[in-house]
């Protein structure tokens, strides 16, 4: 895993950033370094992977135990890492799941396929094709989400946040993920 400054310093954001400004760096960059881009170089794009893998770890720990950016700071992998808040000590309203499923498909034919897919559980609120998709899930569970697609050794990684709708509890982040991967599969059966 790449050191959290080494990491903060090729994405060029500060060590205050958050994660959605951390996953616009990523993009910006990616659009130069993706081997699918001409010019591109995989092992940068590996690099900047990596990279952003290790600061959304960082963003995902709590405070008390996020290592400060200074200084040389080393983790081990952990894919699946997972994080929760809430609002002034209330019900959690917010899940983050780092490297949730993958999709054994460039990031262009994933996107496609999420786009299928939740053209049946829901609505799409914004796209950033191939890397982002915010949906609303409307049936069977209930809430907002962010999927975001990374390549992956000709796959693409998804990473899932999913927020709780107004007046509704926030569903089990497993069971949004079980959700995503039982229709694409479906849609693969289907094809």
């Amino acid at each position: 895993m790449t050191p959290l400054a080494d990491a903060l310093a090729l994405l060029g954001v500060d060590a205050n950033a958050d994660a959605d400004v951390v996953r616009a760096a990523r993009r910006r960059l990616a659009k130069g370094l993706h081997p699918d881009v001409r010019g591109g170089d995989p092992e940068a794009m590996r690099r900047l992977n990596e990279a952003t893998a290790t600061v959304l770890e960082h963003l995902a720990r709590p405070p008390e135990a996020q290592p400060r950016a200074e200084g040389p700071t080393t983790r081990a992998s952990s894919p699946g890492t997972r994080s929760r808040s809430s609002r002034a000590g209330g019900p959690t309203r917010t899940a983050h799941d780092v490297a949730s499923f993958v999709i054994e498909a460039l990031p262009v034919e994933a996107f496609e396929a999420l786009l299928v897919v939740t053209s049946w559980l829901g609505e799409v609120v914004t796209d950033e094709p191939p890397y982002q998709l915010d949906v609303v899930l409307l049936d069977p569970l209930r809430c907002w989400c962010r999927l975001d697609l990374v390549l992956d050794a000709g796959a693409s990684t998804v990473s899932l946040t999913i927020a709780a709708l107004p007046d509704e509890a926030l569903p089990d982040l497993d069971d949004v993920r079980d959700l995503w991967v039982a229709a694409l599969n479906q849609d693969a059966v289907g094809r």
